[in-house]
């Protein structure tokens, strides 16, 4: 019987996935085990390598997904996808140490734990393998964590830990599978407190390839928090979607008054003209930002594009159509002009949830 399931989530890892499955092949000697690869369709043949060592080795396996993508995702499809009892993740970049996979687990056997995680912050640990501007922005990021996570963490940023089947079955349900940090996505889901051990390790240097992170990461990981802290009343990416609408008026009023006082165009020109750029600006920072997990590419864009400028041209007649509703019925100015902005605002989002960011069938899981 399978005790241990080891997940390894991967985009453009195809030298470091083979030469951690071949290491993992020594150092869980003895453990029944096997081992999930969620690849996400990675341009340098990441799967295709792995499928072939899956050839002759039945304990490896690959989900590879197409049109999505997403770190705290692909573990979470991998981790639903094992029958095993104990389950592993981990990096495969060969930065986590592989070496202590089985005191992780024997640890979280042996004290009837919840999760044993991999630390770099303890003492006997080390993140001198990061990088000045991941550390400076892993430092930052586990601070924030404190916000959301009661669980008393010593590095709730890591990615490399074990847990036992029952916790996830616990949380599952209320994982938002946003973002890359999916340790404080299961630890800050936990109705209950979280029985947590640690083991510390030396974070090391990247063998092959280039780190993902990046500030978009970071985005996805304040929209993590924000998903955490206000997920069950207002949706993280409505906000994210609210304030990329609210950069959009800021850039329709500078493009409107640029053209009425530099350029001497009539007001409709202008109008048009700042409509036009602030909606192509809010698609492209939406397609960056809001819906990065589903970011639409080359003629999808462009038909995203045309779908968006419909969308939201209905929004703006509906903004007005309440504004001057409440108007009418002798509300203040400033309530109609907010009362028919949230109108539009939802529509759009909604709308273009549905439409332009939509779920290709390819992406169904």
């Amino acid at each position: 019987m399978i005790e241990l399931a080891v997940i390894l989530p991967t985009f453009d890892e195809r030298e470091n996935a083979v030469e951690l499955i071949r290491r993992l092949d020594s150092v869980l000697a003895g453990i029944a085990y096997e081992l999930i690869v969620v690849d996400d369709d990675s341009p340098d043949g990441t799967a295709a390598a792995v499928r072939e060592i899956a050839r002759g080795d039945a304990r490896v396996r690959v989900i590879q997904r197409i049109a999505r993508r997403g770190l705290a995702s692909a573990c979470i499809e991998g981790m639903m996808a094992t029958a095993a009892p104990y389950i592993a993740v981990i990096d495969a970049d060969l930065q986590h140490d592989e070496q202590l996979l089985s005191a992780m687990l024997a640890k979280l056997k042996a004290e009837n734990l919840d999760l044993v995680v991999g630390t770099r912050h303890a003492e006997g640990g080390s993140a001198a393998g990061l990088s000045a501007r991941r550390a400076s922005l892993s430092n930052v990021a586990r601070k924030l964590s404190r916000i959301v996570s009661r669980a008393e963490l010593s590095d709730p940023m890591s990615g490399y830990f074990v847990l036992d089947r029952r916790f996830l079955d616990e949380v599952v349900r209320s994982l938002s599978g946003s973002g890359f940090k999916i340790l404080l996505d299961l630890v800050a889901s936990s109705r209950r407190p979280v029985r947590i051990g640690e083991l510390p390790y030396e974070f090391r240097p990247r063998l092959h390839g280039e780190s993902k992170l990046d500030v978009l990461v970071g985005l996805e990981y304040l929209q993590l928090l924000a998903d955490k802290l206000v997920g069950d009343v207002i949706p993280p990416r409505f906000i994210v979607f609210g304030l990329v609408g609210g950069s959009g008026v800021v850039l329709h009023l500078t493009v409107l008054y640029a053209m009425l006082k530099g350029a001497g165009t009539s007001f409709d020109a202008a109008q048009l003209v700042a409509t036009i750029v602030s909606m192509t600006s809010n698609f492209v920072l939406n397609n960056l930002l809001t819906w990065r997990d589903h970011r639409l590419r080359g003629r999808a864009a462009f038909l995203g594009l045309l779908k968006f400028y419909a969308a939201c041209a209905v929004g703006a007649f509906l903004n007005l159509q309440v504004a001057m509703f409440a108007i009418e019925h002798e509300a203040p100015w400033y309530l109609a002009g907010f009362a028919g902005l949230v109108i539009g605002s939802i529509w759009n989002f909604a709308v273009t949830a549905a439409t332009t960011w939509k779920r290709r069938r390819v992406q169904s899981r």
